[in-house]
């Protein structure tokens, strides 16, 4: 086994190696591959094995030339290796390649996502993804780290790596956008302040996108606030359809069906029709009055009423509180999955007279939800990318009260976030510190 060095130096190395010399061997590869490890934008030294014999390496073919580690994606170890789809006679059948943009990438989230992309579990046995991960310079040994796993788990769709800083080379073409990163809610700061923080990111990941990502991206906004972080991105995004944002309340609606299931004593598979309406935040409102147990409406199944508006909704809100003082931390794993559900549930069609709970763009919505905000409301898809909302959905007192309620909430934020929207100078008039524990 060769170690190729990768170092500071200002050249980029091309090798040529033998395919029967490559570890990567779940693909076909052509006789030759060319192979270019690209200088990492670190000042230590980097070490990653390759499997390429001593004698099938040449010296290095490319002039020395200048790479500004600000600006330049780098394609990482074994996947800086060219291939031809149509060549290989495994993956002639294979879909189009799409580019998948993951921010927040060396972050727990994303530890469990990314294995779950690259091996086909989201996106099929038949679709063949490159990924593209953005962190930042404090980040980005431990982005490194997570490129070499990836190297080393041989997932055959996976066919490319890269990795950056920059969003508007990491973005570049980008068919799916996950914007999972997001700073973490400091001891002492106010609402405002951390709405504020993360806002100012969203802004720069909208304009960036706006500028380079595919006119059709479709965008899952993860960091919170992910309501309001994703109406600020969809405002920095002009050129992109509003339709096309999402913010990620899949956690909630996987969490309210479970706690149904259990009350009701059957496995969650029979909990259909669950929505979250409102605001990922303690003032979200799981929605028992439309969902269903095994085809018949909660309220028949589960007759405690008293249960149903108080302790399951309450538990659904403060969950992720629950979990942090269990654990030790917020939800990892089970957000990666909720991430991995969401996608699927706009990439494959929607089961005949179901739905599922997504947080998008409420102007022209059915319901009377204020418009010009990112709302939680129940959708269904084609299996196309697109949704569309579900129009036959009852209201009760006790259900537009509370939705009335996040709604308020949803309003006084994008009020106080008007200078990164382009709506003016921002009023911070919040009712109550509602932010979910995770972000404490």
């Amino acid at each position: 086994m060769a170690v190729a060095e990768l170092s500071t130096s200002s050249y980029t190395k091309t090798h040529l190696v033998h395919s029967s010399q490559l570890s990567f061997s779940s693909t076909h590869l052509r006789s030759h591959r060319r192979v270019a490890f690209r200088p990492l934008p670190r000042t230590q030294i980097a070490r990653i094995s390759c499997s390429v014999a001593p004698n099938q390496v040449q010296a290095p073919a490319a002039p020395p030339q200048t790479v500004d580690p600000k600006t330049k994606t780098e394609c990482f170890g074994v996947f800086c290796l060219t291939y031809d789809l149509k060549a290989e006679e495994e993956t002639k059948s294979w879909k189009k390649l799409i580019n998948i943009a993951v921010s927040g990438a060396a972050g727990m989230i994303s530890n469990h996502l990314l294995f779950k992309l690259a091996s086909g579990e989201v996106f099929g046995p038949d679709q063949p993804i490159a990924l593209k991960l953005l962190g930042s310079e404090r980040s980005l040994q431990a982005l490194e780290g997570v490129a070499m796993e990836l190297e080393d788990s041989l997932f055959p769709l996976l066919r490319e790596v890269s990795i950056g800083i920059d969003p508007y080379e990491v973005f570049q073409d980008a068919g799916w956008a996950l914007l999972i990163g997001a700073k973490p809610r400091g001891p002492g700061m106010e609402r405002a302040g951390l709405l504020d923080l993360n806002g100012q990111i969203f802004v720069e990941q909208g304009k960036a996108l706006n500028a380079v990502a595919s006119r059709n991206v479709k965008v899952i906004v993860v960091g919170n606030p992910c309501n309001t972080n994703a109406l600020i991105c969809l405002k920095n995004a002009p050129n992109i359809p509003a339709k096309n944002f999402h913010a990620l309340t899949r956690l909630d609606e996987n969490r309210a069906k479970c706690q149904l299931a259990l009350k009701a004593g059957v496995f969650y598979d029979k909990v259909s029709n669950m929505t979250i309406w409102g605001n990922h935040s303690t003032t979200q409102v799981p929605d028992f009055l439309n969902a269903r147990i095994d085809g018949l409406p909660v309220k028949e199944v589960i007759k405690d009423k008293k249960w149903l508006e108080e302790e399951f909704t309450e538990s659904i809100q403060k969950r992720g509180g629950v979990l942090i003082k269990k654990w030790g931390r917020s939800s990892a794993a089970s957000t990666a999955v909720s991430i991995a559900d969401a996608i699927k549930s706009l990439i494959t069609p929607t089961p005949e007279g179901d739905w599922f709970s997504s947080g998008v763009y409420t102007t022209g919505n059915p319901y009377g939800i204020a418009e010009d905000i990112v709302f939680s409301m129940p959708c269904r898809s084609k299996g196309d990318g697109d949704y569309e909302l579900v129009k036959d959905i009852q209201f009760d007192d006790y259900l537009l009260k509370r939705i009335k309620k996040t709604e308020a909430e949803l309003l006084a934020e994008k009020r106080c976030v008007g200078h990164l929207t382009g709506q003016g100078i921002p009023v911070c008039d919040l009712p109550e510190d509602t932010m979910l524990p995770g972000e404490m």
